[in-house]
């Protein structure tokens, strides 16, 4: 399990995102939610993020770029993420499954993001 803190641009502006391989799915706040298409989720979601349980009832299409990367993935929205070790508010959690999807593999030794397997084109069978 490894966590990468860097930018990602969303709508132009810059949001302070956590790369976290042990959560499997992606968060964001509602400041960051605001930028992005929203909807209502069938039921109430609830999962645990940092040591508290988070319940939501709405969902995002995350939209951005990563290093001049455009990507597009699936995220819950949640009052707070949380902190990062250095006390800065977390206002993206991307997590494994949209690392999966987009190419994207974490480099702890040098904290930072391996995109070398990011996807030039997508091929389907």
């Amino acid at each position: 399990m490894g966590r990468i803190r860097e930018m990602v641009a969303v709508d132009g502006r810059d949001c302070w995102t956590l790369f976290d391989s042990g959560a499997r799915n992606t968060y964001v706040v509602p400041a960051v939610a605001e930028l992005l298409k929203t909807s209502a989720t069938p039921l109430t979601i609830r999962t645990a993020i940092g040591g508290s349980i988070k319940k939501t009832k709405q969902a995002a299409l995350l939209e951005g770029k990563i290093q001049g990367r455009s990507f597009s993935t699936h995220a819950l929205v949640v009052d707070e993420i949380g902190n990062d070790e250095d006390g800065k508010r977390i206002e993206i959690l991307f997590g494994a499954l949209a690392m999966q999807q987009w190419g994207i593999r974490l480099n702890p030794a040098e904290e930072k993001l391996d995109l070398s397997r990011y996807p030039e084109e997508f091929v389907e069978f």
